[in-house]
């Protein structure tokens, strides 16, 4: 395993340990939605920063073969872990602002540490920008978010919450097995490479997905057994018509059977979020 790799792997494992803990110490599920929404809030914020705007580049070297979609996986590492196990931490503990401020230096000092080890680097991104983000944004809206999170949602909220929470899923289980597995490529020509075009057209696909998800949810259909029908039926069209556009380049066999059945997994899921949501949490929550 490459000297980069260790790094990245430790951050991910001391993010997810302290997930663990904050699970443990709440003893709710609350804590648990919480981090997943704002993973999905690192994500649409990383399609913006990171997808279009080359904020910054990673160097975790865990997949040799393409380094655009090496970098990927730093930016898990990142804003799948780290980001909102600390976020789920602070607002579900409810830690004030001493423990912000030092978790703000936390991250300030690994992405010092990271640039001098010349296993990340900026773009036009800087270090002082992830600390004000960090500061008037991202921990101050987790705090809201949990706040929210305390009571059943209903309407625009039920709604915002739950495309945010099935984001991370969708969003996953897309790049993902491309990343890994190499079983297709998106080609627009709106970068230099396929895997550049792949990795901004998966978001664009995966929040497309996420929308569709939450509006067949929130229907009032007598037999629900037709959504877990049309999903699927749906999924596999579009990839057919991306395909014979050109735009979708598929290279395994199980490449165009795939996506349609996770698509029913997705929104199983996004059926069991739907109804934590409109619950609430615990009573003794």
């Amino acid at each position: 395993m490459a000297f980069n790799s260790y790094w990245y792997l430790g951050l991910g494992l001391l993010s997810i340990l302290l997930l663990i803990y904050v699970y443990f110490k709440t003893r709710n599920t609350r804590s648990l939605l919480l981090f997943i929404s704002m993973v999905g809030l690192g994500y649409l914020i990383e399609i913006v920063i990171y997808n279009f705007g080359h904020s910054y580049q990673y160097y975790p070297k865990l997949i040799n073969h393409d380094p655009i979609y090496d970098s990927n996986m730093g930016a898990i590492a990142s804003n799948a872990l780290a980001l909102p196990a600390v976020a789920a931490f602070i607002a579900a503990l409810r830690k004030g602002w001493m423990w912000i401020l030092f978790f703000i230096c936390i991250f300030a000092g690994i992405e010092w540490a990271f640039l001098k080890l010349n296993i990340y680097s900026h773009n036009w991104w800087r270090i002082g920008y992830t600390s004000l983000g960090l500061l008037v944004f991202y921990f101050p809206l987790t705090k809201v978010f949990h706040q929210l999170l305390s009571n059943p949602l209903k309407g625009f909220l039920h709604s915002l919450f739950l495309f945010l929470m099935i984001g991370p899923f969708s969003g996953s289980l897309h790049i993902l097995p491309i990343m890994f597995l190499s079983n297709r490529y998106y080609c627009l020509e709106w970068f230099d490479n396929h895997s550049k075009d792949t990795t901004a057209f998966s978001a664009l696909f995966y929040l497309g997905a996420c929308l569709f998800y939450v509006w067949i949810v929130k229907r009032q259909w007598e037999n629900k057994w037709l959504k877990y029908i049309l999903t699927p039926l749906l999924m596999y069209a579009v990839n057919e018509i991306l395909k014979r556009g050109g735009i979708l380049h598929s290279l395994v066999w199980w490449d165009l059977w795939y996506y349609p059945i996770i698509s029913v997994i997705l929104l199983k899921i996004t059926v069991s979020i739907s109804k934590h949501l409109s619950n609430g949490p615990p009573k003794n929550a």
